[in-house]
């Protein structure tokens, strides 16, 4: 448990920020607020009785105060092609561990990019991607993998009932398009391939409960870049299912509404991961409710074994590389199932 650290939650007032400060509250540590709307975190500070600490991006002396004392960071303020940069930066002169939840491709890369050989060097640890896509699928691929060293192809498809983004992922999509230039991206060949033609469209065989579903193909999520870097596994594609799609390209979507005590969206999930080494398959399933919400307990689960001292490598790391997999996986049974097939 946290042990009454404190832990920066930077974006503590947005959708996916204030799921992870009571998940955070739940685990034990104390959630310091923080983030770039101080009369945001000025109310929400009133509301639970914590610590505001307001911090701009291109203000390196508060970022330096928003972290002064905590443990470790959490990220959770998009656009991170903004954010991300900067508060690592605070992160490295505090000494602690950054974590964030960037679903962004390009942003995701930069931290790769540009942090890694500062980081290792430093004894730092810099997780990106700590959520549900690029972190879930690529524990969860890792898991799947078991003994092999290396696979030929991954497949990561996300069956989604529907998708209602927040304004974080509208505001991400943008800038995404904008640093693609209006292209799509896929990873094949062992890299990144950014491409004009549309998606393809097909069935995917998800299993019980769901069953097969129209999929767009190569609706490339986040695990293109944590999965990568660190399996050897030359195509990693990812699929979502149509409907899903449909609602997050959708201008006129409605953000999720809580449709439970936890404040969690009626949404569920069921992600289907497959590895295929020659002719043999390799299977991972996980199943849950709330795509947001569910992030909250992979990176809090996260901050937790850091601290405790339960990882792997440290420099910037993904969160199959970092943590043992399978273990992982079961300590979320609580808030996801999942399902480990041969």
């Amino acid at each position: 448990m946290g042990s009454e650290q404190m832990v920066t939650v930077f974006g503590a007032y947005g959708h996916t920020g204030l799921f992870v400060v009571a998940q955070l509250r739940d685990r034990g540590f104390v959630p310091v607020l923080s983030g770039r709307d101080a009369d945001k975190l000025q109310e929400l500070a009133y509301e639970s009785g914590l610590e505001a600490r307001p911090a701009s991006v291109d203000d390196p002396d508060a970022l330096d105060r928003a972290l002064a004392g905590a443990a470790a960071v959490i990220n959770c303020a998009g656009p991170f092609a903004t954010t991300a940069a900067p508060v690592i930066e605070a992160a490295l002169r505090a000494g602690i561990p950054y974590l964030d939840v960037a679903a962004e491709i390009e942003a995701n890369v930069d931290t790769f990019t540009h942090f890694a050989d500062r980081a290792r060097a430093a004894g730092a640890v810099i997780v990106p991607a700590m959520a549900f896509y690029g972190g879930l699928g690529d524990l969860l691929t890792t898991a799947a993998m078991g003994d092999w060293t290396a696979a030929d192809e991954a497949h990561i498809a996300y069956g989604l009932n529907g998708w209602h983004p927040t304004a974080g992922t509208r505001a991400a999509g943008v800038i995404s398009r904008q640093r693609r230039d209006g292209r799509r991206v896929r990873y094949a060949n062992g890299q990144l391939e950014y491409r004009h033609d549309d998606p393809p469209t097909m069935e995917w065989p998800f299993p019980a409960p769901m069953g097969p579903r129209a999929v767009i193909g190569e609706f490339t999520m986040a695990d293109v870049v944590t999965v990568p870097s660190h399996l050897s596994i030359p195509e990693v594609r990812t699929y979502m299912t149509v409907e899903a799609a449909r609602d997050v390209l959708a201008p006129d979507t409605p953000t999720p509404a809580p449709a439970d005590e936890l404040g969690r969206s009626a949404q569920t999930f069921l992600v289907d991961v497959v590895v295929r080494s020659g002719g043999t398959e390799r299977r991972a399933v996980a199943t849950g409710q709330d795509i947001y919400a569910i992030t909250a307990p992979l990176v809090v689960e996260a901050v937790d074994r850091i601290l405790t001292g339960r990882t792997r490598t440290v420099g910037v790391a993904s969160a199959g590389e970092l943590f043992d997999a399978t273990d992982f996986l079961r300590a979320l049974s609580p808030h996801i199932s999942v399902d480990l097939r041969p």
